[in-house]
């Protein structure tokens, strides 16, 4: 799984797959405040950009992949 889930935040780490994105969804809407850090992600699959765009999590990192941030960014800076 390329997610770890640690006290309040998720850390998506390399290639985040659509296999991803229930149990994304489901740990994000069972926290008050949750966190996301996308730091270590090389790949977002759209599904789990839709669960990202849909709860609005607090995003604490960007991609460090400058092609993967710049296409995020636009969406998830908003944050």
């Amino acid at each position: 799984m390329s997610i770890e889930y640690k006290r309040g935040t998720a850390y998506l780490r390399d290639a985040v797959t659509v296999e991803d994105a229930e149990s994304l969804l489901e740990w994000l809407q069972a926290r008050k405040r949750p966190r996301v850090d996308l730091a270590d992600c090389t790949y977002l699959h759209c599904a789990d950009l839709l669960v990202l765009l849909a709860l609005r999590p607090a995003i604490v990192a960007m991609p460090r992949d400058a092609e993967l941030a710049g296409w995020l960014a636009p969406s998830l800076a908003a944050h």
